[in-house]
């Protein structure tokens, strides 16, 4: 019998695709330290960001055949090393892209309307001090007719877009792929009404001097993307959001441009740190805060547990 661990958990719906095709699918989680004694009873293991896949452990799993990661990144594995031992590697990039990018947009309303601060302070002063707090937000900025810069373009990213241009922005795409892409805008789908838009990448330089809002969409890099020179490129009182990994915004440079107002506000999703990400960015009043849940909501963890069911079934009735 094929025995699969997923080890991060997986939704009902995966579980059940795997159990129903005959594999064993143990949900046990087995702690980091444990895996080089357990590992290697499996054909295959399920992981989220949380377990780590290195080159350590898969030299001491021979029998291991798949590593399916449920999320997009894939930086928590030695992915090259893994391929080279003959080790299929899997992710679940479309699973959880229309999420993400409804998250992205939570932060950004809530930065234009202040409201994470809003909410700090209204359970303590709304009462005694209703009109002071209505006054200090009432500077917020509408979302429509603003520019929105897109750092990475993939499925993500061309979600972001969707969403935007139902709102009436305007979008300036960046991605290492530069060129043309078509992206289909659904409007109705009772009726299977879609509206094809072609969009074209724009320059780093360009985007970062002309938008209003900043949302990231790459993959770990090993040094941020953004910096104190990028920050310094953008317009003052820009908003940016970073739902894609800790580490491709510096930390200290996001601070710093928050301290100097050359950034207005914003959005975390990812920490450089996590699980235990730094003090003075959780305390920030106009950080945004979410603890990496991009992918966490009902529809995208089902998607995601199918995704990786049927990728898994697919390899071994090869």
């Amino acid at each position: 019998m094929i025995k699969i661990l997923a080890n991060d958990g997986i939704h009902p719906d995966g579980k059940l695709l795997m159990e129903e095709a005959g594999y064993q699918v143990d949900t046990e989680k087995v702690a980091q330290e444990d895996l080089p004694n357990v590992l290697n009873n499996y054909d295959a293991i399920c992981v989220r960001s949380a377990t780590k896949i290195r080159k350590e452990l898969i030299d001491v799993c021979p029998n291991l055949k798949v590593i399916a990661r449920g999320g997009v990144g894939l930086d928590n594995i030695d992915v090259d090393y893994a391929r080279s031992k003959g080790i299929e590697v899997y992710n679940t990039p479309a699973a959880s892209s229309e999420s993400v990018a409804e998250l992205v947009f939570a932060h950004l309303f809530t930065m234009a309307r202040s409201l994470a601060d809003a909410n700090r302070q209204m359970p303590g002063k709304g009462d005694s001090e209703f009109k002071a707090l209505k006054k200090s937000y009432s500077k917020g900025v509408q979302l429509r007719g603003k520019t929105l810069g897109i750092i990475g373009f993939g499925r993500i990213g061309q979600e972001v877009a969707r969403i935007a241009l139902g709102l009436g922005m305007n979008i300036m795409p960046v991605d290492i792929r530069e060129g043309e892409t078509s992206i289909d805008i659904n409007i109705l789908k009772i009726r299977d009404a879609a509206l094809s838009v072609k969009i074209y990448t724009d320059t780093m330089e360009d985007m970062l001097a002309k938008s209003d809002f900043i949302t990231m969409h790459v993959p770990s890099l090993g040094k941020p993307m953004i910096a104190a020179a990028e920050f310094a490129q953008m317009k003052d009182g820009v908003y940016i959001v970073n739902a894609a990994r800790g580490g491709v915004i510096d930390e200290d440079a996001l601070l710093e441009a928050l301290k100097s107002g050359k950034v207005a506000g914003a959005g975390l999703d990812v920490f450089v740190n996590e699980p235990t990400p730094r003090k003075d960015l959780l305390e920030h009043p106009r950080i945004s805060l979410s603890p990496h849940i991009g992918a966490s909501t009902l529809e995208a963890q089902a998607n995601i547990g199918r995704e990786l069911a049927d990728k898994i079934i697919a390899y071994f009735e090869k």
